[in-house]
């Protein structure tokens, strides 16, 4: 088969359409290849792509790989590309870097309009494959503003600005766009300018103005802020010349402002600077039928109107600090540590004051006031006192301490507390725990000498056994105040039968039973036996002790204070003197009655083997939780009604409970001793019920 006659195929293509169209699309962006690219084209191929955009735009193609086989002239393989009018835009063969054929290179090709067509034929043989051609198309604003014909009519008779796709005209200031679209006609009349800065002038300036204007021209910006014109160099406006000087009788530019006179300009001088002091002015530009005026132009320009210096504040500040301040500028106001904003009588968080529109602060500036800690929380059997300032104040010092000698603080040392910006009491550990005043025992203020036995006893001195508690169970019997809610006594008192009593009386804090039945017994909360107790023949008398919580702290003096309790493995060594302080029966007159006085003894205490021997035959047994003192001449001893006092032993200038009145066999026998519970033994159990019911 012969090559293909060019002349008759374009001829086709172009006046008759007469073959196929290979493909149609009318996206705004795509991709055109060759048949089977990438692989070799084949022979006798005639494809067709119509491209089209939308209306402003053009159709930009861009080659991504050519391979046609080249010829001179791409005579007999060749991609033809076509206008919408069907002039020829290109036509390609060959390969980049090939001698011959037209390859187009990496520049992309922009249709006139909005189409463009793509013709690709091959002929009916190739001395070698070809892979063909791969292309990207995309649609690009038209820039009509750009692309007009110098010898055509121009779109806009004044300004033209491209938009995508189209255009549109406008006019100059002084100019009105007409209906048609294109043209412009003088209009000056309804201009209102609102940006904070800008350019006016006359009509057509820096031609001469038209006549028979009317010109009005404002200038309105948000308040707060005031105008600034500043007329440039070239100004003239025709003046009339008198006797008297100029006037501005038949053209003039009239500037008003609001609550001023307005201000007339004409001739050739420029009026230059003007500041206005407002955010609305009026500008009238008038010219009649005769005279020339060239007109003028200005810049104008705006501040923001300022408030007045808001002053120092005592123990503050305000910041920012500026020299002068402005519309819509903040400030912000801060106290010092240790000091409070307060307006209105009110105290508040923080404080931002705007200047104002109108050139005021929105808020008057706060004032500073110290801050007070408000009143130190009390101390329980303490009290406060100032060491610094005043008033509860930042800064203030006060110094917490407990009622001496009943009382002292943890650890023995005075605490002092500081206020704080944070308006906490705060100790030198920055801590803000109020310090806890601790019960002082086994300190009487009056001390006991050395005694007979109780049965005819000596009597307690005021204030020598602070400890001794009076219970009425049943009868008489005694208590050891071990805490300020806390009796510690003998179990059997509190058990009589096997059965556990459901109430109890205390009474303390005199050495004179008929003042202290007189008293109103304190209420009690619990009662806590030993469980280890269990005696109802009143003979097994291991572990007889039992603790009672009272419903309400006990307020120490020097008539009721609690004796310690002893150190956890304290051992007695045999014949040390403890004492021991009763309510029981004493004798009088060789007869045995219960006291209304409290009587104290001095017995020793007794080596344990001893007291075991001093009990044989007898049904009760001594134990290791037992304790025995007393003299074997039996002249020393305790009684009846003293069941559940202390037996106290000094260690240094401490009397601790090392025992708790239990038993013995008859009193004043010679050869016996009296039996007290072993407390050292129970020390666990005690702290354990009394921590467990603390509450």
């Amino acid at each position: 088969m012969g090559r293909p006659n060019w002349i008759i195929w374009l001829l086709c293509v172009l006046g008759c359409e007469c073959l196929p169209v290979a493909d149609v699309v009318w996206p705004n962006h795509g991709k055109i290849q060759s048949p089977d690219f990438p692989q070799p084209y084949g022979p006798d191929l005639l494809e067709r792509w119509d491209l089209r955009v939308a209306d402003g735009y053009q159709i930009q193609l861009t080659f991504t790989h050519m391979d046609i086989e080249p010829t001179q002239d791409c005579s007999y393989d060749a991609l033809v590309l076509l206008s919408d009018d069907k002039k020829l835009l290109g036509k390609f063969c060959g390969q980049e870097d090939s001698p011959d054929g037209n390859h187009p290179g990496n520049q992309p090709i922009l249709s006139p309009g909005n189409k463009m067509s793509l013709v690709f034929q091959t002929d009916d043989t190739n001395s070698e494959p070809h892979k063909g051609f791969s292309a990207h198309y995309q649609a690009m604003d038209i820039d009509e503003c750009a692309l007009l014909d110098p010898d055509s009519e121009p779109l806009c008779s004044q300004i033209c600005h491209n938009t995508l796709g189209s255009y549109l005209c406008s006019c100059h200031h002084g100019f009105e766009l007409r209906p048609d679209q294109h043209t412009c006609m003088a209009s000056c009349v309804g201009g209102v300018f609102s940006e904070l800065m800008g350019h006016l002038s006359s009509p057509g300036f820096p031609d001469a103005s038209l006549r028979k204007l009317d010109c009005r021209y404002l200038i309105s910006v948000e308040p707060g802020f005031t105008v600034t014109l500043n007329f440039t160099s070239t100004f003239h406006i025709e003046s009339d010349e008198g006797e008297e000087g100029s006037s501005c009788l038949y053209h003039w530019l009239e500037v008003t402002v609001q609550d001023q006179q307005p201000v007339r300009l004409c001739g050739d001088q420029s009026p230059g600077l003007m500041i206005t002091n407002s955010n609305n002015v009026t500008l009238d530009f008038h010219t009649d039928s005769e005279g020339v005026s060239d007109g003028w132009s200005l810049h104008y320009s705006t501040e923001r109107v300022s408030c007045p210096s808001p002053g120092s504040l005592t123990h503050g500040r305000v910041t920012p600090a500026f020299n002068q301040y402005l519309y819509k500028d903040y400030i912000h106001i801060r106290c010092d540590q240790g000091y409070k904003l307060m307006m209105y009588g009110r105290e508040i968080d923080s404080s931002v004051i705007r200047c104002q529109s109108n050139g005021q602060w929105h808020l008057p500036l706060p004032e500073c006031q110290i801050i007070d800690c408000g009143k130190p929380e009390e101390l329980l059997n303490g009290g406060i006192k100032y060491l610094s300032g005043s008033d509860y104040q930042h800064r203030s010092v006060i110094q917490y301490h407990c009622n001496e000698p009943y009382y002292n603080l943890v650890g023995g040392v005075k605490v002092s507390f500081t206020c704080t910006a944070d308006r906490k009491w705060r100790d030198n550990n920055d801590v803000p725990v109020v310090p806890v005043c601790l019960p002082v025992c086994g300190k009487p203020t009056a001390r006991a000498g050395q005694a007979g036995r109780i049965l005819g006893g000596k009597l307690a001195l005021p204030d020598t056994f602070p400890w001794q508690v009076l219970l009425n169970v049943n009868g008489r019997g005694g208590g050891i105040m071990i805490g300020d809610r806390w009796v510690m006594t003998a179990a059997h008192n509190l058990v009589h039968n096997g059965i556990q009593v459901d109430k109890d009386q205390v009474r303390g804090g005199h050495i004179d039973v008929n003042e202290l039945i007189n008293r109103a017994a304190a209420s009690v909360a619990s009662l806590h036996v030993h469980p280890g107790y269990d005696n109802p023949n009143h003979i097994n008398y291991d572990n007889d002790i039992a603790l009672i919580r009272l419903q309400n702290r006990i307020t120490f003096n020097s008539s009721i204070m609690p004796i310690c309790l002893p150190p956890d493995g304290a051992t007695y060594v045999d014949g040390v003197m403890g004492l021991v302080s009763g309510f029981g029966v004493s004798q009088k007159d060789g007869t045995s009655i219960l006291s209304n006085k409290l009587m104290f003894f001095s017995p020793p205490v007794v080596n344990q083997q001893t007291c075991i021997r001093s009990l044989a035959g007898e049904s009760q047994r001594l134990t290791d939780n037992m304790i025995c003192a007393g003299m074997p001449d039996g002249k020393s001893d305790a009684c009846q009604g003293d069941s559940g006092s202390a037996l106290a032993i000094s260690q240094g200038d401490i009397y601790t409970a090392a025992g708790i009145v239990s038993w013995g066999i008859d009193c004043n026998t010679r050869g016996k001793y009296g039996v007290y519970t072993r407390v050292v033994n129970y020390l666990d159990w005690i702290k354990k019920t009394m921590n467990d019911n603390d509450i």
